[in-house]
């Protein structure tokens, strides 16, 4: 049997074997339903192209990255990144573009991470954990980068942007403690500088209408531990903390329990990004999940649209849902 071709593929598809490699290699925009039916076909003929071939005629690495300036610990507790990277892979899959992750520590090896994509290692870049003020988006504009937001950045930018709400389930988790009898209510943020942290402390702040009881933490367990220590040894401690993630969530409402607190009679708990354990503790932990895998898919394909020369936009993603549970009473 002869081997499968790019003419049988377009034969297939009904569209041409420019068309295909279009499609593929990004050298032109392409529109989805197109995209769709190559891909498809591809898929019936089992036929994939030539990485080699595909690298040399447009001059592309066939990769994608995300750099991210994390502590190891964080990342490997976090079930945020797992997740999001699954959603990014489920869409490189389709056309075998690999993703380059890298870990780096300081603003120096940052930077030279990014300029050796830049150099080539890699065709364009997802950026997380934007900054209220991020140096990397101008930074990467100079650098010509293709890059996508993946957060709710409102800095000037020429980028696409995946955006999410992250105001919305803290006011709707502060608007039930309220309704159950709470007026102490506490959040322990993720660090103030990242947009998505200052989106969910100014909800806060706003909605119990001081500040004097947020605390800012680092989304470590240890932080979760010794800040619900010190909110805990107030005079008029809080009845209910809201944390930024689940896992200083849980790190509070071991800490609180070792004190003796009945939860959530004597201290209601809430976490953020619903890990796949926070169903499954006693008391189940009232969490929120985010859908990381559909911000990876979303951010992934608005990048594979930039290579091929599409203008920026925004995507917004409504995933945020509240999953109240009986560590809040619910």
């Amino acid at each position: 049997m002869s081997r499968t071709t790019i003419a049988d593929v377009a034969r297939e598809a009904g569209v041409t074997k420019a068309t295909v490699s279009h499609a593929l290699s990004g050298k032109r925009p392409i529109s989805e339903e197109t995209r769709t039916k190559v891909l498809a076909a591809a898929r019936k003929l089992d036929w994939a192209p030539s990485q080699s071939a595909r690298a040399l005629a447009t001059s592309r690495a066939n990769a994608i990255a995300v750099v991210l300036a994390r502590d190891p610990e964080v990342i490997a507790n976090d079930s945020f990144f797992p997740a999001f990277i699954a959603g990014v892979e489920s869409v490189l899959a389709e056309t075998e573009t690999a993703l380059v992750l890298q870990v780096v520590q300081g603003r120096e090896a940052e930077e030279r991470a990014y300029r050796t994509l830049a150099r080539g290692r890699a065709d364009g870049a997802l950026l997380l954990d934007l900054r209220t003020e991020d140096w990397r988006v101008p930074f990467l504009d100079e650098l010509g980068l293709p890059t996508v937001l993946v957060g709710a950045y409102d800095g000037d930018s020429p980028f696409s942007c995946v955006r999410t709400d992250d105001a919305a389930p803290v006011r709707e988790l502060i608007a039930r403690l309220r309704a159950e009898g709470h007026t102490r209510i506490a959040h322990v943020s993720g660090p103030l500088d990242y947009v998505h942290s200052a989106a969910r402390a100014a909800a806060y702040t706003a909605a119990v209408g001081s500040d004097e009881l947020l605390r800012e933490g680092d989304f470590t367990a240890a932080s979760g531990r010794d800040i619900t220590e010190e909110l805990l040894a107030l005079p008029e401690r809080p009845t209910a903390i809201l944390y930024s993630n689940d896992t200083m969530a849980i790190a509070g409402l071991s800490l609180a329990r070792s004190r003796g607190l009945t939860i959530p009679r004597d201290l209601a708990i809430s976490g953020f990004d619903d890990d796949h354990l926070s169903a499954h503790l006693s008391p189940a932990l009232t969490s929120v999940s985010s859908d990381p895998a559909a911000r990876g898919r979303a951010a992934a394909r608005l990048l594979q649209d930039a290579l091929v020369g599409a203008e920026p936009r925004t995507e917004v993603v409504d995933c945020n849902v509240v999953h109240f549970r009986e560590s809040t009473g619910s």
